[in-house]
C-alpha cells in the first residue's frame, strides 16, 4: 500500500477487497502511464529530480506499457488500484529510483487526470459511431424521398410524410448529440495534474508543461476543484442519456414498423431472432435491447448525481464510485450504437405498405381545409366543414377521395372538381414545401445540412 507508513497493522483482507478499485480502473492503465511519463519528464526539466533519472523512469514506464499491451505483464495482484499497480511494478524494476515518480503528485490529481484522458478518448469513439449512424440515416433517407407514409401524432395517422423525412428527424437528433459530446469534450479538456491532494505542492512544478504534453488546453484553475470536480462525468452521462433516449424512441418505432400491424419494414435475418416455441416468429431483439438498456444508462446517470450531491470539498472515497457508473454508461452507449447502426442499414423498406397506410386515416383532411381557405373561407369554418365531411365518411365507411363531387358540394359550394387533385397524397406532400418539410427537395437539403454538420464536428474533435 502506498500509504502504509502511518499504520502499524495490515489492512483486514475484507477491507482491502472492499476498498480496491483495480478490477474496474485497470482499463485506464495507458492513461495512467502516459500521465506518469509526462509528470516525471517535467520533474526532470524543472530540476526537481535529476534529469538523467527522469529519463530512466520514463523509459521504464514505456516498457511497462509495452509489456501490458503485449500480454507479458498481467494486471492483477493485491494492488489497491491501477495507480499503485503501475508504481509498484516500476519500483520492483528500478528499486528506490522508481519511488521518485510520485514526487509532487497525489493519487487524487493522478486519478482525476487519468479519468479525463480516458473519457476524452471514449468521446472520440462515440463521436465516430454517431457519425456513422448519421451517415447511414442520410443514405437511407436519400433512397426513400418517395416513400410516402403517414406521419403520426398521438400514434394516430395525422398527415403525409415520407420515410426519408421521418429518418431525417432522427438524424437531426443525433447531430445534436454529436455537438453535445464535442462541447462536453471541450469543457473536459483541462488538466488537474499538479493539484496535489487538494492544495497543490511546494515543488516548483510546471503545470502548463504537463497539461500541454498530455493534450489538455490548460491546467485547471483551482486545485480544490481539480481533484474534486466530476462535473464532466455527469455532463457526459447526460449526453449519453440523451443519445440513449433518442435510440430508444427510434427503437420503439422500429419495433412498431416491423410488426404485422404495420409491416413498414422488414428486418434482415442477421439482426433478428426467433422463438424457441413459435416457429413463425421473427423478433426485433436488437431494438428491444437498445430500448431496455436506455434505463440502465439513465440509472447510472442518476447514481452519479446522487453520489456527488452531498460531498464536501475536496476528495472523498465516495468518488471511487464514479468510475463503474461512467464506464458502464460509455460501454452501453457504444455497444448500442455499434449494433443498431448496421441493423438499420440492412432493413428492407416496404414502400407499398407505407403507401397503403397513408391512403387511410384521412391524413389529407388538413389539405381539404386548406383548399377551402385558399378559396376565401376562414380556416375555422373550413375546419368545421371538413370535420363534418370526415364524420360523414366514417359513417359511410368511405374516404375523402371516394366521395362524389355532389356530396362535397352538399357541405360547401366552394368545392369543385379540383378538390380531388388537392387531396391526392402526392399533392398533399409536395405542397408542403416549407423549409424542413417532407418534400424531396427539402429532405435532400436536410441530408446536406446533416453532412455539413457532422463534417464540422469531426474537424472540431
Amino acid at each position: 500500500m502506498l500509504w502504509k507508513g502511518r499504520f502499524d497493522k495490515e489492512v483486514n483482507q475484507q477491507v482491502n477487497d472492499f476498498n480496491t478499485s483495480l478490477p474496474f480502473d485497470q482499463r485506464m492503465y495507458k492513461e495512467d502511464i502516459t500521465g506518469s511519463i509526462a509528470h516525471v519528464k517535467m520533474l526532470g526539466m524543472q530540476g526537481i529530480i535529476p534529469e538523467d533519472e527522469s529519463k530512466v523512469i520514463a523509459a521504464e514506464l514505456a516498457h511497462i506499457l509495452a509489456d501490458i499491451e503485449t500480454g507479458h505483464l498481467i494486471i492483477g495482484g493485491d494492488a489497491e488500484d491501477i495507480h499503485s499497480f503501475i508504481e509498484g511494478e516500476l519500483t520492483a524494476r528500478l528499486g528506490d529510483l522508481g519511488k521518485k515518480l510520485h514526487t509532487g503528485r497525489s493519487r487524487n490529481d493522478q486519478v482525476a487526470t487519468d479519468l479525463r484522458m480516458y473519457l476524452r478518448f471514449e468521446i472520440d469513439l462515440m463521436n465516430a459511431q454517431l457519425n456513422n449512424l448519421i451517415q447511414t440515416l442520410c443514405a437511407l433517407a436519400e433512397t426513400n424521398t418517395d416513400a410516402i407514409m403517414p406521419g403520426y401524432t398521438h400514434l394516430q395517422r395525422a398527415q403525409p410524410v415520407t420515410f426519408g423525412h421521418h429518418l431525417m428527424a432522427y438524424a437531426a437528433m443525433f447531430v445534436r448529440d454529436l455537438e453535445r459530446l464535442t462541447d462536453c469534450a471541450k469543457r473536459m479538456n483541462e488538466c488537474p495534474l499538479g493539484s496535489g491532494a487538494l492544495a497543490g505542492t511546494t515543488y516548483p512544478i510546471d503545470r502548463f508543461q504537463t497539461a500541454q504534453a498530455l493534450g489538455f488546453d490548460r491546467p485547471m484553475m483551482n486545485s480544490l476543484d481539480g481533484v474534486s470536480d466530476r462535473d464532466y462525468c455527469v455532463e457526459l452521462a447526460n449526453c449519453c442519456s440523451l443519445i440513449m433516449m433518442h435510440l430508444s424512441r427510434f427503437s420503439e418505432e422500429v419495433i412498431l414498423w416491423c410488426s404485422s400491424e404495420f409491416k413498414f419494414i422488414t428486418l434482415d435475418d442477421a439482426f433478428a431472432t426467433g422463438s424457441s416455441m413459435m416457429p413463425q416468429k421473427k423478433n426485433p431483439d436488437v431494438a428491444e435491447l437498445v430500448r431496455g438498456k436506455s434505463g440502465r444508462v439513465f440509472g447510472a446517470h442518476l447514481a452519479l448525481l446522487t453520489l456527488l450531491k452531498g460531498l464536501p470539498l475536496a476528495y472523498n472515497k465516495d468518488m471511487q464510485e464514479d468510475k463503474e457508473a461512467i464506464f458502464d454508461i460509455v460501454d452501453t452507449v457504444k455497444i448500442c450504437l455499434q449494433t443498431f447502426t448496421p441493423m438499420l442499414a440492412s432493413v428492407h423498406v416496404q414502400k407499398d405498405k407505407m403507401r397503403a397506410a397513408a391512403a387511410k386515416g384521412f391524413i389529407n383532411a388538413t389539405d381539404a381545409a386548406d383548399y377551402l381557405t385558399k378559396k376565401g373561407m376562414p380556416f375555422r369554418e373550413a375546419y368545421r366543414v371538413v370535420g363534418a365531411l370526415v364524420g360523414h365518411c366514417v359513417k359511410e365507411s368511405t374516404t375523402l377521395e371516394a366521395l362524389p363531387l355532389e356530396t362535397y358540394q352538399a357541405f360547401s359550394e366552394a368545392f369543385s372538381e379540383d378538390i380531388y387533385q388537392a387531396i391526392s397524397l402526392e399533392t398533399c406532400l409536395n405542397e408542403r414545401a416549407s423549409d424542413g418539410g417532407p418534400t424531396k427537395e427539402s429532405v435532400l437539403k436536410q441530408v446536406e445540412q446533416c453532412r455539413k454538420a457532422i463534417k464540422k464536428e469531426t474537424l472540431t474533435v
